[in-house]
């Protein structure tokens, strides 16, 4: 039986940047393949390629050698089959929610939808980021999560195969963050997009994912270990907090990052969560023990 074309495919993948001093190499042969409706998470240290990677994937950059296809056609500039949310939401100030996303909805679609269907489709990306009630209000007049949701609304209102999110959550509070991580699993649930996020928070990063690609540090980085990630579901995030599966995910992701990636100047606070994760694991094994017996 002929296999169907794989999804998305990093072959071989460097990438070199012109300096006055020469050449520097970013990524060094970086191979990842990622399944369609799969969310995959891109973790490591700065400087370890994580964005460069993404770019590479949305057709901002090029590769050096190497290449990135998607459903079998090669990737070489950008397409609204590849949407992007950034870190800062990129809205246009003097637009509301609304002509936000109409801006992207009519540049992607043209004349192919009616000016009906053109509203009804806006009306539907706010609502499944839950800022239908906020639609007419500026970005000025909405928090910084609400302009994410924006944000997000905007991208799928692109209908992309992938989902392209670098650092989507960063830069919003700890309950915010948690609320918009729910809706987008929900979201994904519902359209099984493909989706790739840049993430630094190792949490996050288990909770969302399907696997996470853990990246060397740079320069030359490549990917380092690929962790599936094997927990049903919905994924309730005061369930998985007392779950050993969920822990010792987390224990493997920062085991890379704080001890096989360590660098020189790794403040404590990192090596005290490491120890808090692997504090924890002797706790619930100690737990399983004495239930056993």
């Amino acid at each position: 039986m002929t296999q169907p074309p794989k999804h998305l495919e990093l072959t071989k993948v460097d990438i070199d940047f012109p300096t006055p001093t020469g050449p520097f190499k970013a990524l060094k042969n970086v191979n990842l393949t990622i399944n369609k409706g799969e969310f995959v998470s891109l973790i490591g240290h700065s400087g370890c390629g994580k964005s460069t990677v993404l770019n590479i994937v949305a057709g901002l950059y090029q590769a050096t050698k190497g290449g990135c296809l998607l459903d079998g056609k090669e990737v070489n500039e950008p397409g609204p089959e590849r949407a992007v949310v950034f870190q800062n939401h990129s809205l246009l100030p003097w637009l509301t929610a609304y002509e936000n996303v109409e801006l992207a909805v009519k540049q992607v679609f043209g004349k192919q939808k009616s000016k009906a269907e053109v509203k009804e489709w806006i009306e539907h990306n706010l609502s499944l980021v839950h800022m239908d009630h906020a639609m007419h209000k500026r970005p000025d007049e909405i928090s910084g999560g609400m302009k994410q949701r924006v944000g997000i609304a905007r991208a799928l209102a692109m209908e992309p195969t992938v989902l392209l999110m670098d650092e989507p959550f960063g830069a919003l509070d700890a309950l915010t963050r948690a609320h918009l991580q729910d809706s987008l699993m929900e979201i994904q649930k519902d359209l099984n997009n493909t989706v790739i996020m840049i993430t630094h928070d190792v949490d996050e990063a288990v909770l969302l994912s399907d696997r996470i690609v853990m990246m060397t540090n740079g320069p030359a980085a490549t990917v380092g270990e690929i962790l599936d990630i094997d927990l049903p579901r919905p994924r309730d995030r005061i369930a998985l907090a007392d779950d050993p599966k969920y822990n010792h995910y987390r224990h493997e992701v920062l085991t890379f990052l704080y001890e096989k990636q360590r660098k020189p100047d790794e403040n404590s606070t990192a090596k005290t969560e490491e120890k808090n994760v692997a504090q924890d694991l002797q706790e619930d094994k100690a737990d399983s023990e004495d239930q056993a017996a």
